[in-house]
């Protein structure tokens, strides 16, 4: 079982829509060890007043629905069920949500995009969200979340794909500075579904994230990608669940970081579980971090749960390390000075995977990001 005391299916097996079913954590709970309690500015033990705002704007492909509902919409909750306390506080506390539906079998002519902008956090305070994306039946969609400004912010995000649908989705945690942010992304995949999702964090004080997977019948197909780059006093946290119930479906996980500068943290958790009656799984998850200077620290723990001896394929990987001076010595010895040759193995590194990312305005402004960061 490795690190975990119990199995993974224990382990994520309490989920609730009551607050007071969770205990405020105290940093002992496997879920809770490696996140700075201290730095969630009270979302984790519901001392955060709803008092912040983050504005959300949305550019819509003309084939999709916009709307703002209230908390009684029947359309909130049905895909996922908060599985933390910071995710049941932000059900609890959200006033507004924004629904999301693109039509059976249209297909988007251009990637809608929300812009969610966080005001000057009020002291004390927080901001809470919910968003639902719903892709019907036999539909493709491409949409982009993007998160900037100063806020402390928890929300929750329910993609619900369609059976035969498509979906891709580009979340970039592009946060000022000061910023807390702690969200639960669940994708909820039907008959033949197909979702993408690529997860950039860059900015932000704490950013937590718990990007979720679920299916709901046979051959659902996940890919999960994401890079981030930890500054010093960073932490970037990054626990992805991948919950295989149907038979014949598939998840693929690929996440990379680096990280430079002192008390610069990445934690990465995957957890994969392969029920009793998922039969036929193909998956496989990956994580690597790139350690660039002393004092920067990542934590790497993927878990796969097998219940099931009928599996296509299942396998899990993570590695940490430094620069290869060899690497830097090949390129020197080339006439390239040191800085430069650190800054190619880096784009080499991480550069795989932001190729993947088909929107090319999104690309480019992550690649000059990352050059950004690499001129520190």
């Amino acid at each position: 079982m490795g690190l975990n005391e119990k199995p993974l299916s224990t382990l994520h097996e309490k989920s609730s829509f009551d607050l007071a079913d969770f205990d405020v954590p105290t940093g002992r709970e496997e879920a809770w060890r490696f996140t700075p309690l201290s730095r969630l500015k009270g979302l984790h033990s519901g001392k955060a007043e709803p008092a912040g705002h983050v504005r959300v704007d949305v550019e819509a492909a003309p084939e999709v629905t916009v709307e703002t509902v209230g908390r009684d919409d029947a359309r909130l909750g049905t895909s996922f069920v908060p599985s933390d306390r910071v995710s049941a506080q932000a059900w609890t506390s959200f006033e507004k949500a924004t629904v999301i539906t693109v039509p059976r079998e249209a297909v988007t002519s251009r990637p809608t995009v929300l812009t969610l902008t966080g005001e000057q956090a009020v002291a004390g305070g927080a901001a809470y969200g919910h968003i639902v994306v719903k892709v019907e039946p036999l539909a493709e969609a491409v949409l982009v979340l993007d998160h900037k400004g100063s806020a402390v912010y928890a929300d929750n995000i329910e993609f619900v794909v369609g059976e035969g649908a498509s979906l891709k989705v580009v979340s970039l945690q592009d946060w000022n500075d000061d910023a807390v942010h702690v969200s639960a992304h669940h994708a909820q995949l039907a008959k033949d579904a197909t979702f993408r999702s690529f997860v950039v964090t860059l900015g932000g004080d704490l950013v937590r994230l718990s990007p979720s997977v679920s299916y709901t019948a046979a051959g659902g197909d996940a890919d999960m990608s994401g890079v981030y780059f930890v500054d010093a006093g960073q932490h970037l946290e990054h626990r992805l669940l991948v919950d295989h119930s149907q038979p014949n479906c598939k998840s693929n996980v690929d996440y990379r970081g680096a990280l430079q500068g002192e008390e610069a943290h990445a934690v990465w958790i995957g957890d994969v579980i392969i029920r009793v009656e998922a039969e036929g799984t193909d998956t496989y998850e990956l994580n690597r971090n790139l350690i660039l200077t002393d004092g920067a620290r990542a934590d790497s723990v993927p878990n796969l749960e097998i219940l099931t001896g009928e599996v296509a394929g299942a396998g899990h990987a993570s590695a940490s390390g430094r620069l290869d001076d060899e690497h830097i010595f090949y390129l020197q010895a080339r006439g390239i000075p040191h800085d430069e040759a650190r800054r190619l193995v880096v784009r080499g590194f991480l550069g795989q995977l932001i190729e993947k990312i088909e929107i090319e305005e999104i690309r480019e402004r992550v690649l000059n990001a990352l050059e950004a960061e690499l001129a520190r």
